[in-house]
């Protein structure tokens, strides 16, 4: 189990870096632009950012979590983490 909750651990780091560009990227577009897509873009990530560093903190200090359920939000994670990186490639390209 611990392989699975550190690949979980690494997986929802990285988002939380990812995210914290988008969010940057997407709050200087909405400044410039004020438009309600980007701003429903910054309210996602914002969310999505939040989500991840709560699973980040509770990565780090495990409470008693059964084997399937870490493996469950470990596989969650990774495809976080594949989405929001497509989301960084789309936005910064």
């Amino acid at each position: 189990m611990t392989l699975v909750l550190d690949v979980a651990r690494v997986a929802a780091a990285v988002n939380v870096l990812l995210l914290v560009v988008l969010v940057g990227i997407w709050g200087r577009n909405y400044l410039e632009i004020r438009s309600k897509h980007t701003l429903g873009s910054v309210v996602f990530a914002l969310f999505l950012l939040a989500e991840n560093a709560l699973a980040l903190f509770y990565y780090l200090d495990p409470p008693a979590m059964s084997p399937p359920a870490v493996r469950a939000m470990m596989y969650l994670q990774i495809l976080e983490f594949v989405g929001i990186a497509f989301l960084v490639y789309v936005t910064v390209d």
